[in-house]
């Protein structure tokens, strides 16, 4: 298959879209061309409320990124979140029947296809089964078992699945100014790609995107994905506390919490912790503002933990938290992380990606270049997904939609 010149990402958050587009080289390396973002209307925690208003920021944001770069957006990777997004592992398991008993890539399709028999409400559809490991007549360990000699081969899974009709309110907004869709993705899986380091992904880490309306969780351990979760309180809750807490206009707590938000105690004189700091007009304490900050950010992390699947979660994640998303920026917030897990925790800054790229170096824009590195990670390889259900739900819904 052939790859294309240009790949596009759309990542629809809940404060803001972000439209990038990259050109690809023979070799599969990517230079940033185009970049839109602009804030997002018509979505509240991840989910599209209002399509009119979400199509329309959606459409600012690739006109700034297709001005920007003099390319036309045809297709787009893009992100999926929102608390409807659910998740668990399965096994699957076949004989090998070959006379030579030698495993081959149609195996590996059947398996997965076994370990995603699994019963799905009709509200819902698969969005990734992703396999964590193989194992052939029952040594694990195994990453790629075509070529090996065995009689049974087993595959452990990570299945995420999604509601419908967010899925297709997402995709409605998207396919009505004329962009198709060349792959959902989960946004903490996007993320990862841009943030995590491999040594990071075997030992075990903690992603934690910290957005705007949703805070998106991956877990990953021995180099694979081992569980995502979406948990619905994220910046906008933090907002809405400063605004009710203070008694201030929402777009005036937004801007005192990003100029002025730190998770830290205040240790200064108490002449000092008492002063005013003010934005637009209004005054408040700059003591009171960062209590109230940092009683949300502790709260949310340790909201994180509880999302785990085992409690014992030093064991399970040795290399710590790894944070990224708007609220990440926020001072001081590594070492709450630090005080709160006793386990490492940093900043997740997006890789360096050729290209006028410089905006894109912050925590806040992770899912949008993890989403590119995604889709030059899957371009062109045909997968046994490309022709799963969900794939052909996708296909139905753009078909209503094209032009």
């Amino acid at each position: 298959m052939k790859k294309r010149a240009t790949l596009a990402s759309i990542d629809v958050g809940t404060t803001k879209v972000c439209t990038i587009i990259a050109e690809v080289d023979g070799g599969g390396g990517i230079r940033v061309v185009g970049v839109g973002i602009t804030p997002s209307n018509g979505l509240h925690k991840g989910l599209v409320v209002n399509i009119n208003e979400a199509r329309e920021s959606i459409r600012e944001s690739v006109r700034k990124a297709e001005q920007a770069s003099g390319y036309k957006v045809e297709s787009a990777y893009v992100g999926v979140t929102g608390r409807h997004v659910s998740s668990m592992n399965n096994r699957g398991v076949i004989a090998i029947t070959h006379s030579d008993r030698l495993v081959r890539q149609d195996d590996l399709k059947r398996v997965l296809s076994c370990a995603q028999n699994i019963k799905v409400p009709n509200d819902r559809r698969l969005l990734h089964i992703i396999p964590r490991g193989y194992a052939i007549d029952g040594q694990i360990g195994v990453k790629n078992p075509v070529g090996m000699h065995g009689f049974r081969l087993d595959v452990e899974t990570h299945i995420i699945t999604a509601a419908v009709t967010s899925v297709q309110n997402l995709v409605k907004c998207i396919r009505s100014i004329g962009i198709d869709i060349d792959d959902l993705i989960l946004e903490p899986l996007a993320s990862s790609e841009a943030v995590l380091t491999e040594d990071e992904k075997q030992v075990g880490v903690i992603l934690a995107d910290i957005g705007g309306g949703t805070t998106d969780i991956a877990v990953f351990k021995e180099g694979s994905i081992w569980h995502t979760s979406i948990l619905p309180v994220a910046g906008y809750q933090l907002t809405r506390d400063v605004a009710i807490g203070l008694g201030l206009p929402f777009d005036v707590a937004e801007e005192m919490k990003k100029r002025y938000g730190s998770v830290m105690p205040v240790y200064e004189s108490k002449a000092e912790t008492t002063s005013t700091i003010s934005a637009d007009g209004h005054g408040v304490s700059y003591q009171d503002l960062c209590d109230i900050v940092r009683a949300r950010v502790e709260e949310i992390i340790r909201l994180i933990l509880l999302e785990l699947p085992r409690s014992d979660y030093e064991r399970l994640v040795p290399a710590g938290l790894v944070l990224c998303g708007g609220s990440a920026n926020l001072s001081g917030i590594e070492a709450l992380g630090r005080d709160i897990l006793r386990l490492p925790v940093r900043i997740g800054v997006p890789i360096t990606v050729p290209g006028i790229s410089d905006t894109l170096r912050d925590p806040a824009h992770a899912t949008s270049v993890g989403l590119l590195l995604w889709g030059v990670k899957n371009e062109g390889k045909p997968t046994w997904k490309t022709k799963g259900p969900f794939r052909r739900f996708v296909s139905r819904i753009k078909s209503l939609f094209r032009y």
